[in-house]
């Protein structure tokens, strides 16, 4: 009896947290409600220890690699997933409990008033913890008032369950249902409503399933139409032909990933489970601290207050594996924070510059640093148009030689100090410094594309190599562990992004392991011993077996 209690539990606390989160979805995309299942991530997340994060983040990596499938692509929805998946296992435990302590006993006799009150205590609390969450997430009425609909209907369903009476003897497990005469109740009380288990899952089924399926449904359709209203905007508007190289003799080898990333294509990495929007209209960026000049920066002066100038970047994330897919290349525009700090006046004592980003990140900047590299770049556009949302807009900090944990983007604040605070990064366990680490990628072994030199039947290989601003002077190739060959290199975008490597292999059919290794400007080797991603960036080898 105890197990089909808690099976029935189960069963009505599931039935209500699908159409919740399904409600909540469509009302996300039609009337922009927060979505409790994020919102409640968001607030978990930074509550987690740093070794707990990490933890998380390598399994859903890892497993994504184990997959053989693309992390840039997917990680994100992949971790929007499991705060759904966390979302609906919260709800249908809180509905479970309400329901149990509330329900009818099995002889119909409803639960002592400890017991219910502490039901309705159980589910009243979740439900005002969601509504605290999704009001501190967005406090307009809109969003007070539908919140309140969507938990006080929920709340109404722990209560419609609770009120059936639901026949559990024996004799169900067997299949077989009792009359009133077997169990001895002909009268139930009045209060509750009797219903065998068959009709209780039925209309409890029926109805969750309706619902849960029509409001998804209607919230994908909504989301889609906006994916199809947006698609193509901050789109790359780069040409080929007008890239700094164009005219470079060494072609990549047919299956290279693109030189310039299209800004759709760019990877994506952000604390919260969607991208930060900021409004251009009344957004002000603080410059404040140690200066003699306060400064108020808003859109507007971001793009004529200042000279702005551009720069190739390749960018990466230091979580990446070896090979990652975090890892982009695009055009930068923006500001030299020498010229912004000049402006504002530096006084003196003043060491470090915080930033805070709209979506809860920070980092510390050495003043130092910022004085030795004009370079150091406050970004407002990427390919010649203003920042996508996705990427921060307004604005966000570029600076060179860096994995992407020290560039925050969404930036609301900086301020002068002479106290460095960690970053958000560093307090969880990252490298103090994060620089980039060398390394260089086999993309393709183009085995489709077999072409002929000197009567030798040769097979192009390519891919990518980069070493932050301390750029690439040579590319070498391992084949089944032969002798090291030197690969062609493509001159690249600036000293500030990868390199497109190409060897061209002399065709030899079987099974092959290839090999590559690259070397930085001052003809330092990378790091061929292999080192997790944590806390530095990962290190090694790339390796690739090909049938050819």
């Amino acid at each position: 009896m105890l197990k089909n209690k808690i099976a029935m539990s189960l069963i009505v606390g599931i039935a209500l947290a699908a159409p919740l989160t399904a409600l909540n979805y469509l009302a996300n995309q039609a009337l922009n409600l927060p979505f409790l299942p994020y919102v409640f991530f968001n607030w978990m997340t930074p509550l987690i220890p740093g070794p707990a994060i990490t933890f998380g983040i390598d399994l859903m990596i890892d497993t994504l690699l184990l997959l053989q499938l693309n992390v840039a692509d997917l990680a994100k929805t992949a971790e929007q997933g499991m705060a759904v998946m966390l979302f609906l296992a919260l709800a249908t435990a809180a509905g479970a409990l309400a329901y149990s302590l509330n329900a009818p006993h099995s002889g119909g006799e409803r639960p002592g008033t400890a017991r219910r009150v502490a039901g309705w205590l159980i589910a009243g609390g979740f439900a005002l913890f969601l509504l605290v969450l999704g009001v501190m997430e967005s406090s307009g009425t809109l969003a007070v008032l539908g919140l309140s609909v969507l938990l006080a209907l929920w709340i109404g369903g722990v209560s419609w369950a609770a009120r059936r009476r639901v026949e559990t003897p024996a004799a169900v497990v067997g299949g077989a249902e009792p009359d009133a005469a077997e169990t001895g109740d002909t009268h139930p009380p009045a209060s509750v409503e009797q219903l065998n288990r068959r009709q209780f899952l039925v209309t409890l089924g029926t109805a969750a399933a309706t619902v849960t399926v029509v409001g998804s449904g209607l919230g994908l359709l909504l989301a889609a139409d906006e994916r199809r209203r947006t698609a193509g905007a901050g789109g790359s508007t780069a040409n080929a032909a007008d890239l700094p190289n164009a005219g470079d003799p060494v072609s990549p080898a047919p299956g290279t990933r693109p030189e310039y990333t299209p800004i759709e294509d760019h990877y994506k990495v952000f604390l919260e489970l969607q991208p930060t929007v900021i409004e251009a209209e009344g957004y002000v960026l603080p410059i404040t601290g140690m200066v003699d000049n306060e400064l108020m920066l808003t859109v507007d002066d971001l793009y004529t207050r200042f000279e702005s100038f551009d720069q190739y970047v390749t960018l990466s994330c230091i979580s990446g594996r070896i090979a990652t897919t975090l890892i982009s290349t695009t055009r930068w525009t923006g500001i030299s924070m020498q010229d912004i700090l000049a402006e504002a006046g530096v006084q003196s004592g003043a060491r470090y510059l915080n930033i805070e980003s709209g979506d809860g990140f920070y980092e510390t900047v050495p003043l130092e640093l910022i004085s030795n590299d004009e370079r150091i770049m406050l970004c407002h556009s990427w390919d010649g148009a203003p920042l996508p949302t996705d990427h921060g807009f307004p604005c966000r900090i570029w600076i060179p030689d860096r994995f992407g944990m020290k560039q925050p983007k969404w930036i609301v604040s900086m301020e002068l100090t002479d106290v460095e605070n960690p970053g958000y990064w560093v307090e969880r366990g990252w490298d103090r410094i994060a620089q980039v680490r060398a390394t260089s990628v086999i993309d393709t072994v183009a085995v489709e594309s077999v072409g002929t030199r000197d009567g030798q039947q040769i097979i192009p290989v390519g891919g990518i190599a980069w070493a932050g601003d301390r750029q690439i002077s040579r590319v070498e190739v391992q084949v089944d562990g032969g002798e090291w060959q030197e690969a062609r290199l493509r001159t690249p975008l600036s000293e500030t992004t990868w390199v497109i490597w190409r060897y061209d292999w002399p065709f030899a059919e079987g099974d092959r392991t290839f090999r590559v290794r690259c070397f930085e400007g001052d003809g330092t080797m990378q790091i061929v011993d292999p080192a997790d991603a944590r806390p530095s960036g990962s290190t090694g080898i790339h390796s690739l077996e090909v049938e050819v």
